[in-house]
């Protein structure tokens, strides 16, 4: 982050833009259908996520105008001397009440070249869960950092489960920098504590940003309070950013449903539905259904009423086979002609775990996983280690208590067809439920499948 000296003593810090500051221009050339890339914010409690996603919002013209007048009067009526730009996201009634974040709130709006779609994560403890739930499917996370605090252990919390879910981009915006006069010695000690905390958990691409998010600094137009900063805007990461999306060539294609009309026009009709987590499916390719063993051959493929050449990652799709074989729900169709071997179903696993339950962790639990389509009891065998979020080691542990992070080995009572986590992301996910309420209690990454 630590550019050139300046030539020239730094300016004064300029006053802060106005509230209302002409909004960022977007090409009229761009087409409607826009990429798009998925964001989540994370960070402490205060840190000002749903400041910044208001001030986003605010800059890239996705506030109707009335919405924007009934929040200036009711920050009036607070007796706020500013526009508290977090009234445009944090539409819960206890959240106002409380002055926090309490759910995930999603709020789509377009920079100059794309669709963003942008999760508001909790930033309180108690709500990690909702945090690694919205990091599970992002491109890109914006861990925010109080200036005036520095990485606290909720940041070195949510850079770790941002980093454990492999999300390819993380930016550390560096907030409140108005609060400590832009001072450019703390603000790049605060950024380069965080880019190697980053790093040294194998983020492949970091940024760090400082930004003023109240008055707009470097979030959509560079500020100049940071003469010392040549660096991009945060709205410039989020427009350029190219996330790595490569997905494995390997068919996975998990069965949701069973379709068995009851007509007799459709009497021998019997149709599988679901989302194909990786790879292609043609019609005329062969399939494997596991953990079954059963082999057909792929006659059709429909997407609404329409018949497919070829279908591909991320589409929901209906398929009929050739042969009347039985593949019911939470079976997994994969290729046998795949230049790797077929995936080994698999009754061990071991697995990193973020717990969210307020009831402890301890070998022996009795759970339920849920893994694609498929549900099975576990028995959780061992804890095999915990991680220290100030320390970053493994230390041996027997519970883990409320988002604790850790590894744990589990055994099912029936084998599931996984992948390891780093290898794919939909088959290397799973979640652990409570047999006694039916809540989650724990998102978990698959690491190795154990042999019995």
């Amino acid at each position: 982050m630590t550019p050139p000296a300046p030539s020239a003593p730094p300016a004064p810090p300029a006053p802060p833009a106005p509230l209302l500051a002409r909004p960022v221009a977007l090409d009229a050339a761009v087409p409607l259908r826009r990429p798009m890339l998925r964001i989540t914010t994370c960070g402490s409690v205060d840190d000002g996520k749903s400041t910044l996603i208001g001030r986003l919002l605010l800059d890239c013209r996705a506030v109707p105008e009335d919405q924007m007048q009934a929040v200036v009067e009711t920050s009036r009526q607070k007796g706020h001397e500013q526009v508290d730009l977090a009234l445009l996201t944090d539409g819960l009634r206890a959240e106002r009440e409380q002055g926090i974040t309490i759910d995930v709130a999603y709020r789509y709006f377009d920079s100059p070249s794309r669709r963003i779609v942008i999760a508001d994560a909790p930033g309180h403890e108690q709500y990690t869960r909702n945090m690694a739930t919205a990091a599970s499917v992002a491109d890109l996370a914006i861990v925010l950092i109080d200036a005036r605090l520095g990485v606290s252990v909720q940041t070195r919390r949510h850079t770790l489960i941002a980093a454990l879910l492999r999300v390819p981009i993380i930016v550390f915006a560096v907030n409140k920098c108005d609060l400590i006069g832009y001072d450019r010695a703390t603000i790049e000690r605060i950024g380069e504590e965080a880019r190697q905390i980053a790093l040294s958990l194998g983020a492949a691409c970091v940024h760090v940003v400082p930004i003023a998010a109240l008055h707009g600094e470097n979030v959509a137009r560079p500020s100049a309070s940071t003469p010392w900063y040549p660096g991009p805007t945060l709205l410039d990461i989020l427009d350029t950013a190219e996330p790595e999306r490569t997905l494995p060539a390997d068919l996975r294609f998990p069965v949701q449903h069973v379709v068995r009309p009851r007509s007799d026009s459709h009497h021998d009709y019997r149709g599988y539905t679901g989302t194909i987590a990786s790879g292609t499916l043609r019609p005329g390719d062969r399939v494997l259904a596991l953990p079954s063993g059963l082999e057909s051959r792929v006659r059709d493929i429909h997407l609404h009423d329409r018949r497919l050449d070829e279908a591909h990652a991320g589409q929901a799709v209906a398929i009929t086979l050739d042969t009347n074989i039985d593949v019911p729900r939470g079976e997994t169709l994969v290729s046998p002609d795949a230049p790797s071997p077929p995936p080994t179903p698999a009754t061990r696993i071991e697995a990193d775990v973020v717990w969210m339950d307020a009831k402890k962790l301890t070998p022996g639990a009795r759970l339920l996983l849920k893994h694609t389509t498929r549900q099975v009891k576990a028995i959780v065998e061992s804890i095999d280690c915990r991680i220290d979020l100030a320390t970053w080691e493994k230390a041996p542990a027997d519970e883990l208590g409320l988002n604790d992070v850790g590894r744990v080995t589990i055994r099912l009572s029936a084998p599931i067809v996984a992948d390891t986590y780093a290898h794919n992301r939909a088959t290397g996910a799973c979640v652990l439920i409570s047999e006694q309420t039916a809540g989650t209690v724990a998102a978990a990454m698959i690491t190795r499948l154990l042999e019995d």
